[in-house]
């Protein structure tokens, strides 16, 4: 099957929303070091290893463009679930690369099509423990946010359309293709003493195990329109001492949009005050 192709932005726009920064600002050597890449992409640095989740490289038009030689070199990397934000360009990580990828079947399925170097493709299932270096990674049952007709038609107004029509032939195939299965996890991580819990989308599985008081979330916001409810369920169960936003910015236009963040951090200050927040800045690192 061949791939219709889009090019990334390549100028880059800064992110001028303040909010409070979560790091401790550290200036030593050390440390666990988090970089967010834009989308859900994020590089973790902890115990001589590094992790990236999610590589995704913006198309056209896209809030925080990036390139795709920024994730080259990466040796490891782990799949939330199987959507083409999360999963597009690892075919081409991989062919190109050394890095080996751990992802469910569905995803793992999705990469034999599109690349002939699967073997270093390796399916992980919930339950499982994975050791990568001083870490480990715990695979939790997840679930996929709901996603809403009225909040797509919203997005994709008319004259967003007309902006970013030329996107549209890749992003009605990519939808097609590139499905989670319902095959969602979350990762938990544990490194140097912390507990980081990564979600793939903003929602929780009825019946997983989730850990409580992490010493950080990283919560995807964005879905439907009942985003400040959906992530008040989340802290109701999780509530960690920290969280960092992802997933908030506009991506993949018209079907993506920028995500207004300020209700979900009023709901935070009223209800969940002990809780710090962080919306990060991309390839700004802070260090937990």
């Amino acid at each position: 099957m061949e791939k219709p192709k889009t090019e990334p932005m390549n100028d880059k726009e800064e992110n001028k929303t303040k909010f409070r920064d979560i790091s401790e600002k550290r200036s030593q050597k050390g440390g666990i070091r988090i970089t967010w890449k834009g989308t859900a992409s994020f590089l973790l640095e902890a115990a001589g290893e590094r992790i990236l989740f999610d590589p995704f490289v913006q198309i056209r038009g896209g809030e925080n463009p990036g390139v795709f030689e920024e994730f080259v070199n990466e040796e490891t990397i782990f799949i939330t679930h199987g959507h083409f934000d999360h999963l597009y360009w690892v075919p081409q990580l991989l062919e190109q690369g050394e890095a080996t990828v751990f992802c469910t079947a569905c995803p793992a399925e999705t990469l034999e099509r599109f690349t002939e170097e699967a073997g270093r493709v390796v399916r992980i299932r919930v339950g499982d423990c994975i050791p990568i270096g001083g870490m480990k990674i715990r695979v939790l049952k997840g679930r996929h946010i709901d996603f809403q007709i009225k909040r797509i038609f919203e997005t994709m107004s008319p004259l967003r359309v007309l902006r970013h029509w030329r996107n549209l032939p890749f992003l009605l195939w990519a939808n097609h293709t590139f499905k989670d299965g319902d095959e969602t996890v979350a990762f938990e991580i544990q490194a140097e003493g912390r507990r980081i819990l990564l979600l793939g989308s903003l929602a929780l599985d009825e019946r997983e195990v989730y850990p409580q008081g992490a010493d950080l979330v990283i919560l995807p916001y964005s879905g439907n329109h009942d985003l400040v409810a959906e992530a008040d369920r989340v802290m109701e169960r999780l509530r960690p001492k920290r969280i960092l936003l992802s997933h908030f910015d506009d991506a993949f236009p018209p079907m993506s949009r920028k995500v207004d963040i300020r209700p979900f951090y009023h709901m935070m200050q009223q209800k969940w005050p002990e809780i710090a927040v962080a919306k990060p800045k991309k390839d700004k690192t802070i260090c937990l």
